[in-house]
């Protein structure tokens, strides 16, 4: 399903314990009291993407109130990176897997477009967590790029056109040239994806 070995499946099964506290399933508390979480900008969504039913790989939509640990591992499974012996075909799988991951975080209301008004939110989100821009400045941000977005995928929109926002066919495009493969970690979980060890990670 996974495709963890026997080894990553065991750490990464010693983390769900330490998160769930020996329990079976795994609750949005039990996430949004990682500490290391605490901080990050686009927490809600990330916390979010774990109990998204979108992203077990089924044609549901909506979301988990909680998660056992076979439904953990899925969410866990968008962030392996790629080995030696994956194959190119397999390489472009993850990475679609990856984009579409990040796309459903910013999709909430499950909609198959991230819209002006999720976009922005998103953006002003991260903006506004580092403390040096105001809201307003943030939300200008977010509106330009949404605009910048709009004329590259839609050329001949009118100044007055009413742009719906980004599909997964747009966000593919925007991200093209981005290395996705090994760029998507989770060191909020203590779980070095790299090799999936549990516990602190040395680098």
């Amino acid at each position: 399903m996974s495709d963890f070995s026997v080894e990553q499946i065991k750490n990464l099964h010693k983390r769900f314990e330490q998160l769930s506290g020996n329990e079976e399933t795994i609750s949005r508390e039990n996430l949004e009291n990682i500490p290391a979480l605490a901080n990050n900008p686009i927490r809600r969504q990330i916390i979010g993407a774990f109990f998204d039913k979108r992203n077990q790989h089924q044609n549901e939509v909506g979301s988990f109130e909680e998660i056992g640990f076979e439904q953990f591992l899925m969410v866990m499974s968008h962030f392996r990176p790629p080995t030696l012996k994956t194959t190119e075909e397999e390489r472009e799988t993850m990475r679609k897997e990856k984009l579409r991951f990040l796309f459903n975080m910013h999709d909430t209301d499950n909609d198959g477009t991230i819209t002006l008004e999720e976009y922005r939110k998103a953006v002003e989100e991260l903006l506004s967590k580092s403390g040096a821009i105001g809201q307003e400045a943030a939300k200008a941000i977010a509106d330009a790029a949404m605009l910048e977005v709009a004329s590259t995928n839609v050329p001949h929109m009118a100044p007055d056109d009413f742009y719906e926002g980004i599909t997964f066919e747009h966000f593919e495009q925007i991200l093209k040239g981005l290395e996705m493969e090994s760029r998507m970690h989770i060191r909020f979980l203590d779980v070095d994806t790299t090799t999936m060890h549990c516990g602190r990670s040395t680098s």
